[in-house]
């Protein structure tokens, strides 16, 4: 038996070194320092103010923000000679860009720190319209997914890419609100409903680039992608919200880069995460072997497209609110003197029929301006009411 355990400890050992044996260390090809490249930012767009940001990134361990390039030459320049130069303002260059000729290729032209860089020529792609944008909640508890389709696409016999971004609109409520005041020399309630700003609205814009391609759908016409979501318990959903919807014709280089930066985003620190120099690009410098990052469109036009949710159409999920006014009844005057000394303002004064008893409530001006909530009181110029 004794003579039997040694055997197996010497077979045992005998098969951990052949399995190492066939192990080989292994080195992932990540470079130490992926820093100081030029990153670019922006796209070319004709009836519109053109925007390029320049930065440097940082090493790959750095906690340090993208350094923002100054004092750089930028341009959009054209095979026809055409030349838009672009203002600089703390790294962002700005230039406005009237018609652009389809016949024409275009391309950002950019000179800082003795180098020359330049995106690859192209000619301006087309936009189609935006032909609707609905809202889909596929169960009581779900989020409300926002869905696009462009109109039928000009060339329905080739993929069809897109980008799209977006800004928000909502209209935002007041905890409470009120049509009363007390007048101290009546001694009683007056209407007065403009006394606090009970309606307001709040903006946002989107965070991300959405992208989509045509070739899983029929006729190449998308049907029905969705953008985003939108929690069913945010506050956007409450009453009333508006988005605004820009959708850009993009180049499937332009398609993937997008995808490729948004692994590189969502996967950052991974094994097999794309490298920032590793990512697709059409920038390319003239002058050395310097890498770029970033990816610059083309584009004729821009479609935009406004919508409206209106939160009794969706199941919206708001947190239980409890009733955190003061509640007196048959109050004094004295009383009602007292309370407006504190801060308080009369919210409802309600009289029994039968008995006569008065009920009253009383909220502070943060539980009745608008504005505290961080919203603001200036009706927003496209905002249509339900």
């Amino acid at each position: 038996m004794k003579r039997g355990k040694w055997f197996f400890v010497l077979w045992l050992m005998a098969c951990v070194c052949s399995l190492s044996s066939c192990i080989e260390e292994f080195e992932a090809d990540i470079p130490e320092d992926d820093s100081d490249l030029l990153t670019v930012e922006g796209t070319i767009c004709a009836s519109q103010e053109n925007s390029f940001i320049l930065s440097r990134t940082q090493a790959v361990r750095s906690t340090y923000a993208p350094q923002m390039v100054t004092g750089a030459k930028v341009s959009v320049r054209g095979s026809d000679g055409s030349e838009f130069v672009a203002q600089p303002t703390d790294g962002y260059y700005s230039t406005w860009i009237g018609v652009l000729n389809p016949d024409v290729e275009y391309y950002l032209h950019i000179e800082t720190d003795g180098e020359v860089y330049e995106s690859l020529p192209q000619k301006p792609l087309r936009t189609e319209e935006i032909a609707e944008i609905i809202g889909v909640q596929n169960t009581p508890e779900s989020n409300i997914d926002v869905l696009v389709t462009p109109e039928a696409p000009f060339e329905p016999d080739r993929a069809n890419y897109y980008s799209w971004t977006y800004e928000e609109t909502w209209e935002v409520h007041s905890e409470y609100t009120t049509t009363k005041r007390y007048d101290i020399d009546l001694m009683g309630p007056v209407i007065d409903s403009d006394q606090f700003p009970w309606k307001g609205w709040k903006d946002g814009t989107s965070s991300t680039i959405m992208v989509g391609g045509s070739p899983s759908y029929e006729g190449h016409h998308i049907q029905r992608l969705k953008l985003y979501d939108i929690d069913r318990g945010n506050e956007r959903m409450f009453h009333r919200y508006s988005g605004l919807i820009h959708q850009r014709a993009i180049s499937k280089a332009e398609y993937e880069y997008e995808l490729a930066r948004r692994q590189a985003g969502t996967e950052m620190g991974g094994l097999f995460t794309p490298q920032p120099s590793a990512l697709p690009t059409n920038i390319r410098c003239l002058t050395s072997s310097k890498h770029v990052i970033g990816f610059v469109g083309c584009s004729m036009n821009t479609s935009e497209y406004r919508f409206y949710f209106n939160a009794p159409d969706f199941s919206i999920r708001r947190p239980p609110m409890e009733d955190k006014r003061l509640l007196l009844t048959n109050p004094s005057h004295k009383d009602c003197v007292r309370l407006l000394g504190l801060g308080f303002f009369l919210c409802e004064w309600e009289v029994s029929g039968t008995t006569g008893q008065i009920e009253t409530a009383w909220a502070v001006e943060s539980q009745l301006d608008v504005r505290y909530k961080g919203a603001y009181i200036e009706r927003p110029d496209f905002w249509e009411d339900e």
